[in-house]
């Protein structure tokens, strides 16, 4: 199946390198992180200075059903950690949101968000992001949806409750509240159609997962197989921080799991060229990077960029909540249909 024609795909984020490094803290065995890819050099000193840091999650539909294509990043996160406050942000992005991709082209290159990974990897949709949201994003950690089955497996499966059946990849959950397995774990926070809430809803079925994940490996039972569990999801991970800071990071910052708050980005459909995307409008990225700004000790700083350009050209869009189609004229861009991601 290729990469470009796959839809639904996810990997779950869990804090990995902040959740389940509160617990390899507890009972820290320093070759647990020999298996994940780290960087060779630093790339900011935040978390050397203990002062608060973003880093953007990507999770690549890679490392299930035998796929090792790069891949697009069908779930995208940003989270904020403060040291002094003790707390975690952590704001979903709609894969298909519509934004400018930050390469190196001349011309503008607007499609949805989560091709950037495909074209560029990490660096590229760490540019995209935070141009997207108006802050600067310190790190990233790239995780493939192998990890979910992983991590489900190992707390002893999660409970969750549907409001709706779920079937995908061979798997269903009806209905109601069921105990799933890492294998129907992936399965229930993968699809995305069935649900007519679309991605959102799918957003929401991921924190669900996640929240139990973080739960439950709190547990003491859990705890002194820590090690192992990071030695199994090594393949899974990437990050550009160092083996330092991962040091750094678990003894500064792990009591920031203790709050941890989700939000998510809500955007309109909207048309363009024959294919659907979602649109965020200005007040919702606004409020988002004001947030998220804050939480870093930075103060508010109004966006304008790509897509609040766009913005201000469908006033029209905005005001009839009937309307789907949405004006790109006036900005020198290059939009890319479903066909080609």
């Amino acid at each position: 199946m290729k990469a470009k024609k796959v839809f639904g795909y996810v990997a779950t984020m869990v804090l990995v390198l902040s959740v389940i490094g509160v617990l390899v803290f507890k009972f820290y065995e320093y070759t647990a992180f020999k298996t994940i890819k780290t960087s060779t050099s630093s790339i900011s000193n935040k978390i050397n200075q203990q002062k608060p840091f973003s880093v953007l999650l990507l999770g690549v539909d890679t490392g299930s059903d035998g796929r090792i294509d790069r891949g697009l990043s069908d779930s995208m996160m940003v989270a904020t950690l403060n040291p002094r406050t003790k707390q975690t942000l952590l704001y979903s992005v709609p894969r298909d949101s519509l934004a400018e991709i930050k390469t190196n082209h001349a011309k503008k290159d607007v499609q949805k968000i989560n091709a950037a990974y495909e074209i560029g990897k990490a660096p590229v949709a760490k540019k995209t992001v935070s141009a997207f949201l108006g802050m600067p994003l310190d790190y990233s950690v790239t995780i493939d949806m192998g990890a979910l089955k992983e991590l489900v497996d190992f707390v002893g499966g999660v409970t969750v409750k549907t409001d709706i059946a779920v079937s995908f990849d061979g798997q269903t959950i009806p209905k109601g509240t069921h105990h799933l397995n890492g294998e129907k774990a992936l399965a229930y926070t993968r699809m995305r159609y069935q649900d007519p809430r679309g991605d959102y809803g799918r957003q929401l079925r991921q924190q669900e997962v996640l929240m139990q994940i973080v739960h439950k490996l709190q547990s003491p039972q859990y705890m002194f197989r820590i090690p192992t569990l990071m030695n199994k999801l090594g393949s899974h991970i990437s990050t550009d921080l160092t083996t330092q800071q991962i040091e750094k990071l678990i003894s500064h910052y792990h009591q920031c799991t203790k709050h941890v708050v989700t939000k998510q980005l809500v955007g309109r459909e909207a048309w363009i060229n024959g294919s659907s995307y979602q649109v965020i409008d200005t007040v919702s990225l606004q409020s988002a990077s004001d947030q998220l700004r804050k939480t870093l000790g930075l103060t508010s700083k109004k966006l304008h960029n790509t897509e609040t350009k766009l913005n201000e050209l469908n006033t029209d869009f905005f005001s009839n909540l009937n309307s789907t189609t949405y004006n790109t004229a006036g900005l020198d861009t290059t939009y890319y249909t479903d066909n080609t991601y």
